[in-house]
């Protein structure tokens, strides 16, 4: 495995940052790494790429013991920070060419120019970065991160702050590059992690809640759910009479989530509701996602921690 993962603990006081956490991820795989904010996905991602030093457990990233050879295990790993620091008046590719030669690379030159063209930055690798747009600057990042050809990919938020077309685009560029290394993806976006994830890990409160191939996950989900939201107020009544709905949970005033024996003749019946009633539906979706496995199961982790459990 390129990453592995073994007990690691970290503390801050008293508090368990990172509390027990295993798991181990492959070559050529995209690995989503989730948790709500404070979860310990940064702290985790930070041992890993040898920024911080483990309270207890292991970290191997290429067969290499983090701890002991943090410098070995660095030349093996790219790794994109959530803040994504640079340096705004530096050229692109100078930035690249100094990146570069930290790592030792030789045939730079040659090297910038493959990595400009894999992030689609040959446009733009002329100006300064504090010029280029947000979307433009992850990309640089993500360049600077893989300028030495690395085996494993850290990526903290990859897509935070980018408008859905460079969402699609950083999107495309990480898939591609994963055939041929090992991603660890952290995201908040479930939808990024049904698109390109092939494993997920969930962790909640410094402990891992959920470790299961993308498939197996979203088949956890054993009852179909619909969200609708209505324009109006409305009672929970109103839905819980509909002959194929068998659970009603309130997100919001105007937000519901359905369990039915069968979706497609729930959402008739809302829609029927809806005409018989004269209300407004703004959003009728199919649940049974992650991002529903994910609620759950951080909130029940929630629950526990708060029961001292």
């Amino acid at each position: 495995m390129s990453i592995q993962v073994d007990q690691l603990l970290k503390l801050y006081g008293t508090q368990r940052a990172v509390d027990q956490v295993s798991f181990t991820a492959p070559k050529g795989s995209i690995t989503g790494f989730l948790g709500p904010n404070g979860a310990g996905k940064s702290t985790t991602m930070k041992i890993i790429t040898g920024y911080l030093q483990p309270d207890g457990g292991s970290a191997t990233v290429c067969g290499i013991p983090v701890a002991q050879q943090p410098l070995e295990a660095r030349r093996k790993i790219g790794y994109l920070p959530e803040s994504n620091a640079l340096y705004p008046d530096m050229y692109v590719r100078e930035y690249l060419a100094y990146t570069g030669e930290m790592y030792g690379i030789k045939n730079g030159k040659e090297r910038i120019e493959t990595v400009l063209q894999q992030v689609g930055l040959q446009t733009e690798a002329h100006k300064k970065i504090g010029q280029l747009s947000k979307g433009y600057k992850q990309r640089v990042g993500l360049a600077a991160a893989i300028i030495h050809d690395p085996e494993v990919l850290i990526l903290d938020e990859p897509t935070s702050g980018l408008d859905p077309n460079q969402i699609v685009e950083i999107r495309r560029v990480i898939q591609e590059l994963s055939h041929n290394k090992t991603v660890l993806l952290s995201t908040h976006i479930m939808q990024e992690v049904e698109a390109i994830c092939n494993q997920v890990i969930i962790i909640s409160k410094g402990r891992i809640v959920a470790n299961d191939s993308m498939e197996n996950l979203t088949q956890r989900q054993q009852q179909p759910l619909i969200r609708v939201q209505f324009q109006e107020v409305l009672e929970a009544e109103w839905l819980r009479r509909l002959p194929s709905v068998q659970g009603v949970e309130k997100i919001d005033a105007h937000t519901w989530e359905l369990a039915a024996a069968d979706t497609a003749e729930a959402r008739k019946e809302l829609m029927q509701l809806a005409l018989q009633q004269n209300l407004n539906i703004q959003s009728l979706q199919q649940g049974g996602s992650l991002e529903e496995l994910f609620r759950k199961l951080t909130t029940q982790a929630a629950t526990a921690e708060d029961r001292g459990e």
